[in-house]
């Protein structure tokens, strides 16, 4: 048994002044744009012992969305997009959660956009549990996972005089995680 199982196990809440649950999508064939969703609430529940009762929710205000262009990001708020005002929220709820190797995980649930819900299946590397210089118990998690957008319908696109489009349909959902360990007092 590793070093981290004892203080890994129990309950963890995202700190959402240090995470970041975000995408990446091609632009015009040619970039990368990069978003996030500023409103993040996230709780883990880890049982290292019984991984059948471990699980993680996610949930992201759809409208917090930021790719740092006012424009772009009143585009994705509008119904081409995340309509946020008929689906205030992206939601993640887990299915099973399996440690693969020791601090690798693939955490697989419902995923939520739009109310088209789809089962996926996310990789999860533990990078840590440390106590930070404030006495919180911490554990750091990061992860990728590609998705094709038109799933969850999200269906808006233009044509390129090259044949290609605008938006790339595979889209890269990131997660960096900072997640703070539940106290008794809690």
């Amino acid at each position: 048994m590793s070093e981290t199982r004892p203080t890994l196990s129990g309950d963890w809440d995202f700190d959402p002044a240090h995470t970041r649950i975000g995408f990446s999508a091609r632009h015009a064939m040619v970039t990368t744009v990069r978003g996030s969703f500023n409103e993040v609430v996230g709780h883990v529940h880890a049982d290292l012992d019984d991984m059948d009762r471990s699980s993680v929710s996610v949930t992201l205000k759809s409208a917090s969305v930021d790719t740092r262009s006012a424009d772009r990001d009143t585009h994705l708020r509008s119904a081409d997009f995340f309509d946020v005002e008929r689906f205030p929220e992206i939601t993640f709820v887990s299915t099973r959660v399996e440690e693969v190797e020791e601090g690798a995980f693939v955490v697989a649930g419902e995923l939520t956009i739009r109310d088209v819900t789809k089962e996926i299946a996310i990789p999860i590397s533990l990078l840590g549990v440390e106590t930070d210089a404030f006495g919180v118990l911490r554990a750091g998690f990061e992860g990728s996972r590609r998705v094709n957008r038109r799933d969850f319908g999200l269906e808006w696109n233009m044509p390129l005089d090259s044949g290609g489009v605008l938006v790339s349909e595979k889209i890269t959902l990131e997660f960096e995680i900072s997640a703070i360990k539940r106290t008794e007092d809690a």
